[in-house]
């Protein structure tokens, strides 16, 4: 138990915590030494991700106060997975087990403890998990863990409430060097390495110093990055959504053309219909990724979200697009709204009952025959919204077709 340890921070204008981190983490490694669990060799690793500040300055400046602190400096930015990569890569081959965590001290920094005991039981790879997420603000909490259940819906392999603060042995980083990924995703790809893995609960506390340096646009990015990286299956679905919009294409190309034939168009109906699908799609993209991402919230609470957010697009698209209405604004909100609710409850109340008739001879587990649910649901919302938009919500004054 004298094992070599070192703690890579990942570091882009951090200035302003820097130092008390450091202090934070030396006291850690004076008490670990101490007790003898890592030995006198161990580091603290700070890895410059192009910071316009003086943090490199800093990082400078305790190296030589304290050879203890080390530090990697990156031509330019980044980015923080490919600095935190570049951090466990530089300690590879000079550590027996290395710790990531970032330099604004949320993670818990007494959690490195019980990382470094799970790795001398045996442990090649330990999760800093978050124990609760009370701190967090209602959205932040939710679109979080939506992301966490929507990653493991698309067939993932990643740690619930797992960041990035995480111990990892040095065959556990020399299985992370021979992935040879542009796009880095580390919570997702590390899971993939394999070996004995253990967890340790911490509570993350609120930024010592400084500013957040994932606003909206950059999580989103983020999230962006890991949803095509790991998994194929958004393009797998993409490609079903388009052969689906295909085939309904080609079918109402064919009844266009029959009632064409037989004398019975009605002048637009065709313009109309395909805008109308049109705005249908976007819809339903929108309304299916949240649908899926919040699922957690449960089969009601999730589709309402998500059907109130689609119907927002909807209404001011086909409005003003499709049916080219004239109506008052709040008159024409009000009536779209009443045919939303109605459609919604119509179409996802029929699909539950058929589907839940249906469950006692599926072999699904409960998750997907819920998803399927989803599905029908979706389709008979769609069909009946249209009729309600075209006559009721959108019909233009005088009409009666």
């Amino acid at each position: 138990m004298n094992d070599t340890l070192y703690i890579v921070v990942p570091c882009y204008n951090e200035e302003a915590v820097l130092p008390e981190t450091a202090r934070r983490l030396g006291e850690k490694l004076d008490h670990l030494t101490a007790a003898g669990k890592i030995s006198d060799k161990s580091r603290v690793l700070f890895v410059n991700d192009g910071s316009r500040d003086g943090t490199w300055s800093i990082i400078s400046g305790l190296h030589q106060s304290d050879r203890r602190f080390s530090g990697v400096d990156l031509s330019r930015n980044r980015g923080h997975q490919n600095a935190l990569l570049a951090g466990l890569m530089t300690a590879k081959d000079r550590a027996d087990m290395v710790i990531s965590m970032d330099a604004d001290l949320q993670d818990d920094i007494d959690a490195v403890d019980a990382m470094v005991d799970k790795y001398y039981e045996g442990c090649d790879i330990v999760y800093g998990v978050r124990s609760a997420r009370e701190k967090d603000t209602f959205f932040k909490r939710v679109t979080a863990e939506g992301f966490y259940r929507f990653m493991s819906f698309l067939g993932a392999e990643t740690v619930f409430n797992h960041a990035d603060y995480r111990l990892m042995s040095r065959r556990a980083l020399e299985g992370l060097a021979q992935f040879k990924e542009v796009n880095l995703f580390l919570r997702g790809i590390v899971p993939m390495i394999g070996y004995t893995t253990g967890y340790v609960s911490y509570e993350r506390g609120e930024r010592f110093a400084g500013e957040s340096k994932y606003p909206l646009k950059k999580m989103l990015s983020f999230a962006l990055e890991g949803i095509t990286s790991l998994s194929t299956k958004p393009i797998r679905y993409i490609t079903l959504l388009g052969f689906l919009v295909f085939l309904v294409s080609i079918a109402m190309l064919i009844y266009s053309i029959v009632r064409w034939a037989n004398g019975a168009t009605v002048i637009g109906w065709a313009s109309v219909i395909c805008k109308f699908l049109l705005v249908g799609v976007g819809n339903t993209l929108l309304s299916t990724v949240l649908m899926f991402a919040l699922e957690g919230l449960g089969f009601w609470l999730s589709t309402a979200i998500a059907y109130v957010a689609g119907a927002v697009m909807s209404f001011f698209l086909n409005k003003h697009f499709t049916f080219h209405s004239d109506e008052v604004l709040w008159k024409a909100a009000v009536k779209f709204a009443v045919n939303v609710a109605v459609c919604y409850v119509v179409g996802y109340g029929l699909a539950w009952l058929i589907m839940d008739a249906l469950a006692p001879f599926s072999p699904l587990p409960e998750v997907w025959w819920e998803r399927f649910t989803k599905l029908v649901g979706m389709g008979l919302y769609t069909v009946f919204n249209y009729f309600g938009q075209r006559f009721f919500a959108f019909r233009r004054r005088g009409s009666t077709t």
